[in-house]
This record gives C-alpha cells, sequence and structure tokens, in this order.
C-alpha cells in the first residue's frame, strides 16, 4: 500500500478560496470574543476579574483566536466535496484550554470548586503558561493536520437514487417503511 505524500502547509493555504478566509476572520473574532469577554480580558459590565491579566494572555489569546479561526475555516468545504475527518477533536481541546489558560484563576468556578482560592493561586495560577502553550500546540497540530491532508481522503458523491436492473432497464429507488405491511 503507497502512501500519498502530504501537500505543503503553504500549498493548502494557496488553494484556500476566499470564503473559507472568510471563515477565518469571523472565526477568529468570535473566538477572541468568546475567550475575552467572560475572562474580562475585554472589560464589560457583565463580567470582572479578581486577579489582573498576565502580560502573556493578550498575545496567547490572539494566537488562539486566529489558530481556532484557521481550525475552523478547515471545516468550510471547498467547491469539492468536503471529507470527514477527526483532527477536529484537537481543535476543540485547545479552544477550550485557552479559556482556562488565560482566565483569572480565582474567577473560574471549576478551580475554585476543585482547590478552592488559596489552591487557585497556590497550583493552578503557576501552571497557566503551561496550559498557554498546550492550547497552541494543540490547535496548531489540528490545523496542520486538517489542512494539509484534505486532498487524502476525498469523499464519493452521493449515490443517485435511480438504479438498473440486470436488464439494463432504470428503476427508481423507492424506501419502503416498516409499517407499510408488506
Amino acid at each position: 500500500m503507497t502512501s500519498t505524500p502530504r501537500i505543503s502547509l503553504a500549498a493548502a493555504l494557496r488553494q484556500w478560496p476566499g470564503r473559507r478566509w472568510l471563515a477565518v476572520a469571523t472565526g477568529t473574532v468570535g473566538a477572541y470574543l468568546l475567550v475575552a469577554v467572560p475572562t474580562d480580558l475585554i472589560d464589560t459590565p457583565f463580567f470582572s476579574r479578581e486577579v489582573p491579566p498576565t502580560w502573556w494572555s493578550f498575545p496567547v489569546l490572539l494566537v488562539s483566536a486566529v489558530l481556532t479561526g484557521l481550525v475552523l475555516a478547515t471545516y468550510v468545504a471547498p467547491m469539492r466535496a468536503a471529507s470527514a475527518r477527526t483532527h477536529g477533536r484537537f481543535g476543540v481541546a485547545g479552544a477550550v484550554v485557552t479559556f482556562f489558560a488565560v482566565g483569572c484563576p480565582v474567577c473560574n468556578k471549576l478551580v475554585l470548586l476543585a482547590l478552592g482560592t488559596s489552591g487557585a493561586m497556590q497550583y493552578f495560577e503557576p501552571i497557566q503558561p503551561l496550559l498557554a502553550v498546550v492550547s497552541v500546540g494543540l490547535l496548531g497540530w489540528a490545523f496542520h493536520q486538517r489542512a494539509t491532508s484534505e486532498d487524502r481522503c476525498p469523499t464519493r458523491p452521493p449515490q443517485s437514487p435511480i438504479a438498473t436492473s440486470e436488464s439494463g432497464a432504470l428503476s427508481t429507488f423507492t424506501p419502503r417503511s416498516p409499517f407499510d405491511g408488506s
């Protein structure tokens, strides 16, 4: 069994239609807002933050938002039929980990329930940079895998409901209900 070589990431991106780049822009803005508002990196009257954000929170959020937009765009079908793959699970995991990486350690209800206030500051806050690296790594890996393997497993177009019989005559396939008594 021979394997088809992967195309480079740059070559894959050159093949993207304009609607994919629109999905990147929309996904990036959406991901940025979806994480920045509840973590109070964008100040709103709806959320507050007890611990000021770290210096690296904004760059991590920006990189994660762009990568999330890129992963999202890989789900926008090109003009030919799109194929289904499972690399997106890592993209979702990366986006979720970003939320924990840039969020306030004592404002996160899950962390507070698990560790308490002093535990959040003592144990969770020091690992947030590691969570940031993991989130960017997962998103980057998911994007690279999806973008460079699109041409590897194309899906077949759906089969027509019209079939030919053994005699060569055309017949129409009619689905049967289990309730029609036949």
